[in-house]
């Protein structure tokens, strides 16, 4: 089962070209060792919120934007045995250094737990990431499958929720503290696919009126400690193979 490599990280706006240069470099060897697809994606609707942020997340700094990225693989043993094989290959050494503090980086394993439409021809992307309770799991995909055509009606592409399979604690940032995860809780990564930005701005004018009243308490997480942003792809790889 396709499993992902999911990340968030801050990069200098004026190192923007430099950034797609280290992706593009980096793309050849992740496919070399089993990837089928890479996205990186720059934040250009990303709003600070009350709780948490994509920019508390990544202690970002004056001047950075937020990029939301993924890899696809066929599953999680060839995403895991993938980063030995990437260290000891000699094209490593070609590859330009990374424009960004990777030490705050967030990233992680994931696996799919809702998948409908496709994503391959995006233009925009709205990112979402936030903790749910590991009791809530079923209830999270219902709810997902309930949104979507909600979503697809206004022009979605596709969706993608994925479910926190390896998230590893880090010293500076990780998704456990960007979402403020409490004891019990699972960190989830989503995706949906636009055309293009104003596509979705318009579904979310739309959607705001119409979800206007609804009681948000059933919600099977905190709403408040979700963090998204809209995001415009600067490479990608092609669809997952």
């Amino acid at each position: 089962m396709i499993y992902y490599t999911c990340s968030i990280a801050s990069v200098n706006a004026a190192d923007k070209d430099k950034y797609i240069a280290h992706a593009v470099a980096m793309w050849p060897l992740f496919k070399s060792c089993g990837a089928t697809r890479m996205v990186e994606a720059w934040g250009v609707d990303v709003p600070k919120g009350e709780v948490t942020d994509f920019y508390r997340a990544v202690d970002a700094k004056d001047g950075e934007a937020i990029v939301f990225s993924w890899i696809g693989w066929p599953d999680k043993a060839t995403a895991d045995a993938s980063w030995q094989k990437m260290q000891d290959d000699p094209a490593m050494q070609s590859v330009p250094e990374m424009p960004f503090d990777g030490g705050r980086m967030i990233f992680g394993g994931f696996k799919p737990v809702f998948l409908n439409g496709q994503d391959a021809a995006a233009g925009y992307f709205q990112g979402f990431t936030v903790a749910v309770p590991e009791a809530n799991k079923v209830a999270y995909i219902k709810l997902a499958a309930e949104f979507w055509p909600m979503f697809q009606k206004r022009g979605a592409l596709g969706m993608v929720e994925t479910w926190g399979e390896d998230v590893p604690h880090g010293k500076k940032t990780d998704f456990y503290r960007a979402t403020k995860a409490q004891h019990g809780e699972r960190v989830v990564f989503s995706w949906i696919a636009w055309p293009d930005r104003a596509t979705c701005d318009a579904a979310a004018q739309a959607m705001d009126v119409e979800m206007n009243g609804m009681d948000m308490s059933a919600m099977p997480f905190d709403g408040m400690r979700m963090m998204w942003g809209g995001f415009e792809p600067v490479f990608d790889s092609g669809p997952d193979a």
